[in-house]
């Protein structure tokens, strides 16, 4: 098995070679929309309402339907946004969402949204009894589906055991989002070659910002603002990545979405700050990288 930190030498930024994006672009935002299937036998992966006495109990209707509800609604404000704005977002997903909520996925991949492989259903990879099946599974699934097979994935809870970046190489994969340690992409070793890593967020994520830390959605989207104010600065000088993460039982609610509207409305007021997906990102840094 092979530590994190041995798998990457320590790199600080500033003793890197600038990276630069094309054209007067400074910033690329990145947009992951997150759908997931909770299965209702098992207890959900979050919360929005506490069970009586803190006691879990199955099953837990309550938040699975609050889940629900953005499979049913939430994602379909999403749609029209992406749609209206002209976005490809990347879209991490459960390889079982093709099979439970065919009608979203199949809307997705219509749009021309990038599928990113997020396991097969919503639940730490820790508790898979079968990695290396489970990884293989979920990427056929979706190749099947899509016609393409990922080149992306997200650990569900951004999820890894010391051998998962092993097993995602083995299984095509060329970029994770779980290692969230920097600005712009990096290179990490694996049993089968190099995998990148891309700069995923937990500081703008709806999850930890409005359902685990339980901020207001002003704040959320005041905090989108402020790291695009100072990544749009340092990106005078090398190319910065912020990813904004979403999920639509969350930011799909309609006392939210406003707040999701109004930092892509700002995004674009800068003027040169690009919307990318991951594989969009993936290919320019391995141009980069190649020296073209």
């Amino acid at each position: 098995m092979t530590l994190p930190r041995d798998r990457a030498p320590y790199s600080a930024i500033v003793d890197r070679p600038p990276l630069k994006l094309p054209g007067k672009a400074r910033v690329v935002l990145w947009t992951i929309v997150n759908l997931e299937v909770w299965d209702i036998s098992r207890p959900m992966a979050r919360q929005v309402l506490p069970a009586p006495t803190g006691q879990v109990l199955l099953p837990d209707v309550p938040n699975w339907s609050w889940h629900e509800y953005g499979m049913r609604v939430g994602v379909w404000r999403f749609f029209d946004l992406y749609r209206r704005l002209g976005i490809r977002p990347t879209l991490s997903i459960n390889a079982r969402v093709c099979e439970d909520y065919e009608r979203v996925a199949a809307e997705a991949r219509d749009a021309g949204w990038e599928f990113m492989g997020h396991a097969y259903e919503q639940m730490p990879i820790h508790k898979v009894e079968d990695q290396r099946g489970m990884i293989h599974r979920s990427m056929d699934i979706l190749e099947r589906f899509t016609g393409k097979r990922p080149i992306g994935w997200l650990g569900p809870g951004l999820t890894q055991t010391l051998e998962t970046p092993d097993l995602l190489t083995e299984a095509g994969v060329k970029y994770i989002g779980d290692w969230v340690w920097d600005d712009e992409p990096s290179v990490i070793q694996t049993a089968n070659g190099p995998l990148t890593t891309l700069p995923y967020t937990v500081e703008l994520n709806d999850i930890p910002t409005m359902i685990v830390q339980h901020h207001e959605s002003p704040y959320w989207a005041q905090r989108c603002r402020d790291s695009l104010d100072r990544l749009h600065a340092e990106g005078a000088e090398r190319a910065k990545i912020m990813a904004v993460a979403i999920h639509p039982y969350i930011s799909g609610q309609p006392h939210r979405i406003r707040y999701l509207e109004e930092v892509y409305d700002y995004a674009r007021s800068l003027g040169d700050v690009v919307f990318w997906n991951g594989e969009e990102i993936h290919d320019w840094y391995q141009g980069v990288r190649a020296g073209g």
